[in-house]
């Protein structure tokens, strides 16, 4: 077994703080079981009384300790050493396999003939999914996956899952006021999972997914056009177009009074401000990938005519421990994520490790402390991992349910725009009152979802004399359909019903094409008014 000098030297010096706790049977009417105040991990949630026993117990740990994912798997190794030191009885036997191996499925099968009481982990869906195959349903394991399709027989998500996730986040979008939104996400089995999760969920909230748009992550076209799409410019900027040809024409070629032309020449200044006209059907935006890809979405939105101030912005804990907090164009975006991780855990695995403590490794070390007091709970191992007031670990309060999911409670947290953030709403403390509307589910992937938008037409957003509306039309165009930017025509005074086959342009206007607009005037110019 793996023991730290490093973190044995200084264990020796940490108190053996140990409370009482107890459970409730696991039974078909479980969600009718009266749910109490959650125990505290850190502290010893199982009883004293139990350590004078003599028996043996064992516990298997599962982690990729060599090969690619070896750093993860060693992030979470000290962790577990940490909780087994401070609250094992010397009659517990704690024995680690090595999942990185590459003969992992012997690995497994070894873990598995050691007869364990509770296995910890395995970290990665694959290997969750070997591990469920072969272990008995009523050996219980406590792994680090949140693929739901890994879980169940026994098996159950300690990692934060993605249904907790999006309903957090939906719950401030629908506090906050928003209405519609559009989700950009990953073209990968997570990011549709997530995207399934938040068009399932919207229905609790009154909020309407109105299209969902996927990109490959760190693949800047695919980005780009994402973006693109979502921002609806290829309508947006031949509307914008069309208003700039109407306005010119009717100045160049009819007879204006003062006040006519003057305000013509006001819109047609506007209008030439930005390439892009019509309001957008939806008022927020949920990104679901990671932090890097989120900065470049949202700057490629503000290129296309979308900012924070046509929309509100909202992410996941997967922007956090990122620099997106210093990104002053972000700033007002906000994202649900974990509670920040107990201070005493912190100090304890950095003053053993030297390194800072992830998310991963506090995880790890509230599952270490949730496996030893099942295994010596006098109510039997189901009743305590099942407890309904569930537990205050170092990431804050969580419950496991009968079907291998858990509940976390998440905390809000709003970007400033200068590296911090602020806390916009805490997580709870207690299950007494329920947290999420919706409960765990298991959620279907979402495919793509074009944008649902009435289109734009431009004759909305300018005001021209009544006695040329029947001489001067456009039509409206669509964000999914094909909208053309005629730049090189004729001058002419009139325009036909059948706009498709002419359009009209006047002397001294010439559309800018967007490649020469500068993306970071774009943003200046956003951040200062």
């Amino acid at each position: 077994m793996h023991i730290i000098t490093r973190l044995l030297c200084f264990l020796t010096l940490v108190p053996l703080l140990i409370g009482c706790g107890g459970g409730n049977r696991w039974s078909a009417d479980y969600d009718d079981t009266p749910v109490g105040m959650p125990a505290e991990l850190q502290y010893g949630s199982f009883s004293a009384g139990l350590y004078g026993t003599s028996d043996t117990h064992t516990i298997a740990v599962l982690l990729p300790t060599s090969g690619p994912k070896a750093a993860i798997g060693k992030t979470i190794l000290p962790a577990i050493e940490a909780a087994y030191m401070q609250f094992a009885p010397t009659e517990l036997q704690m024995t680690f396999y090595d999942t990185g191996a590459d003969d992992v499925s012997n690995v497994i099968q070894a873990a598995v003939a050691s007869n364990p009481e509770v296995i910890i982990g395995p970290v990665f869906a694959e290997n969750t999914k070997i591990l469920r195959e072969m272990k008995s349903s009523s050996t219980p394991a406590l792994s680090f996956t949140s693929d739901t399709s890994a879980i169940g027989n026994g098996v159950f998500s300690m990692a934060v899952m993605p249904s907790n996730t999006i309903e957090a986040i939906l719950q401030e979008m629908n506090a906050m006021g928003g209405h519609k939104f559009i989700i950009l996400a990953p073209n990968n089995p997570s990011g549709q999972v997530m995207a399934g999760a938040a068009k399932s969920i919207s229905d609790e909230y009154n909020i309407e997914p109105v299209g969902i748009f996927y990109y490959n992550e760190r693949d800047t076209e695919s980005i780009k056009t994402a973006a693109m799409d979502a921002a609806m410019y290829t309508a947006r900027n031949a509307a914008n177009t069309r208003a700039k040809e109407i306005l010119s024409a009717i100045l160049n070629h009819e007879n204006l009074s003062p006040i006519e032309k003057s305000s013509l020449s006001r819109q047609l200044e506007r209008v030439n401000r930005t390439d892009t006209l019509g309001t957008l059907p939806y008022d927020s935006v949920l990104f679901l990938g990671n932090a890097d890809d989120t900065k470049s979405l949202a700057s490629f939105l503000r290129y296309y005519g979308l900012g924070v101030r046509d929309a509100q912005f909202y992410g996941t804990p997967m922007w956090e421990e990122s620099n997106i907090a210093s990104d002053i164009t972000m700033s007002g975006a906000v994202f649900a994520t974990l509670p920040e991780i107990s201070p005493n855990f912190a100090h304890l695995y950095e003053s053993a490790t030297g390194a800072k403590a992830s998310r991963m490794a506090a995880i790890g070390y509230d599952a270490t402390i949730l496996a030893i007091g099942a295994t010596y709970s006098a109510n039997g191992t189901a009743s305590y991992l099942m407890m309904p007031g569930g537990y205050l670990g170092t990431t804050g309060l969580f419950r496991l349910r009968p079907n291998g999911l858990n509940e976390r409670a998440l905390q809000i947290e709003r970007l400033n725009g200068d590296g911090t953030t602020t806390i916009a709403k805490t997580s709870v403390s207690a299950f007494t009152l329920p947290v999420y509307k919706t409960g765990n589910v298991y959620i279907s992937p979402a495919g793509e979802m074009s944008l649902n938008a009435p289109g734009v037409n431009p004759m909305d957003y300018i005001t021209i004399p009544e006695r040329f509306k029947s001489k001067y039309r456009s039509k409206t165009y669509y964000a999914n359909k094909s909208a053309t930017n005629n730049s090189a025509l004729e001058p002419a005074t009139v325009l036909p019903k059948n706009e498709d086959s002419f359009t009209i342009t006047a002397d001294g206007y010439k559309p800018v094409p967007l490649e020469n607009v500068s993306r970071t005037y774009i943003d200046s110019v956003e951040v200062s008014e």
